[in-house]
């Protein structure tokens, strides 16, 4: 849980890197946020009010940490508009997302080892 609210901490920093866990942790934990506003709405009969507005709160958050993910494998952030393209650029871009991180420091920051409980 604490990756979830690290990066709700880094709201729109788009400079540095995010290693695996802190992506995909902050993915997985929006994903089922999303799944119960979803039932929560449809209990309620409002349609998808709550999770529209909950959608439009982590959407700076969510492309912050694409970016510093693409970052930490030594991709720019722009990488990102693949996924534009139908079918082809969003399994491009997931690729790219799941790559491990290049163990060395480059322009977008130090490489940081994960520590040995992060897995």
């Amino acid at each position: 849980m604490h990756w979830y609210v690290d990066v709700l901490k880094q709201y729109a920093t788009f400079s540095g890197r995010a290693r695996r866990p802190e992506f995909w942790m902050f993915t997985l934990i929006n994903f089922i946020i999303g799944i119960v506003l979803s039932i929560v709405d449809s209990a309620l009969g409002t349609s998808p009010v709550l999770g529209l507005l909950y959608s439009l709160a982590v959407l700076l958050p969510g492309l912050a940490v694409s970016v510093r993910r693409l970052h930490d494998t030594d991709r720019t952030g722009w990488w990102l508009l693949i996924s534009l393209i139908p079918i082809v650029g969003t399994i491009v871009l997931l690729v790219f997302l799941a790559s491990d991180s290049k163990p060395h420091d480059n322009a977008y920051g130090p490489y940081a080892p994960a520590p040995a409980s992060a897995y």
